[in-house]
């Protein structure tokens, strides 16, 4: 996630009035009387944490860090690339420049469905110059790799079309995601119903948040942490500071999860989801020690899930 911007205030009062909102621009399930057309895998949090093991290993082969422009990015993209065309995603690596060095994004279509109706799932790959950067932004990138990966191994065909992204150059201010935004015709924004937006999800001392900018994609998102008796706030922490923001500017309906990064965790957020008070959700925001072991397992499983559950319930 790009830096912080200070002075943001939580919203947690506005949970319960936000939750009973339904409609907008994504039918979130299937209409009364008429079953799901598919449910939703149950993704291993093995493998996504295998996926941070090699992007850990790529880092650690490559100056510590996977930043833009550097030999460890490149690799990064080269080691999701390889895994999506094994698994039958037609791939497309979209260049761009930023400071001087060139940059990549990976953009992934799942064959089938509705390319009128596309439903885009996206993280973005780089670190800080600082570190591996495994929770900001393996954890996002990994679960959004596993998630594509279980849609070819359940030969997954949805109404709606099925695009998946990892995104360069967003620690310099969602570079590469407002490369790939600027690149579209008016046209093919307007056929993207909705990008779901997954930056750090396994935070050490994690909360668990939603994004509240379209009202069906966070009734989605609510609706599966409901399920596990998960209390959600709305994500505030990361406003315009990550890659949903390009899209929603261009005025795509965009949602979102996230774990937390350099605000303290408070009393009331420990009492309802553990962890520690007093503490930042992530101590190793931005740091050399974001690290593997800098991975909260249940926060990833969890939210890792619910990319799954999205994805499927949106896409139907």
């Amino acid at each position: 996630m790009k830096l912080s911007v200070p002075g943001r205030v939580t919203a947690t009062a506005v949970v319960a009035t936000v939750s009973l909102l339904a409609g907008g621009s994504i039918a979130g399930a299937a209409p009364a009387g008429q079953p799901a057309v598919a449910a939703a895998p149950d993704i291993p949090v093995a493998n996504v944490k295998a996926h941070l093991t090699q992007l850990q290993s790529i880092a650690t082969a490559n100056g510590g860090n996977r930043a833009h422009g550097r030999a460890g990015y490149k690799a990064s993209l080269d080691y999701v690339k390889a895994k999506l065309d094994a698994a039958g995603f037609t791939t497309t690596v979209q260049q761009f420049t930023s400071s001087g060095r060139t940059g990549y994004n990976l953009i992934a279509d799942w064959p089938g469905g509705d390319t009128n109706q596309v439903v885009m799932s996206g993280s973005h790959l780089d670190s800080v110059t600082a570190g591996a950067g495994i929770n900001d932004n393996g954890s996002g990138s990994a679960a959004v790799l596993e998630t594509a990966l279980a849609v070819s191994r359940a030969g997954y065909q949805p109404t709606k079309h099925l695009r998946f992204a990892w995104w360069g150059a967003e620690e310099l201010g969602m570079v590469g995601s407002r490369s790939y935004v600027n690149s579209l015709s008016t046209a093919s924004r307007s056929r993207i119903s909705g990008y779901l937006n997954f930056d750090m999800i396994g935070s050490p001392n994690p909360g668990y948040f939603v994004y509240d900018d379209d009202p069906a994609i966070e009734k989605t998102f609510k609706a599966y942490y409901a399920g596990l008796g998960v209390p959600t706030e709305i994500e505030t922490e990361g406003d315009g500071r990550s890659d949903h923001a390009p899209f929603k500017n261009a005025g795509v309906p965009v949602g979102g999860l996230f774990s937390g990064a350099d605000y303290v965790k408070t009393a009331a957020q420990a009492a309802k989801w553990g962890g520690t008070s007093g503490l930042a959700f992530d101590r190793c925001y931005h740091s050399s020690c974001d690290t593997t072991s800098n991975i909260n397992d249940t926060a990833l499983d969890r939210n890792s899930d619910a990319v799954a559950y999205a994805v499927w319930e949106l896409s139907q």
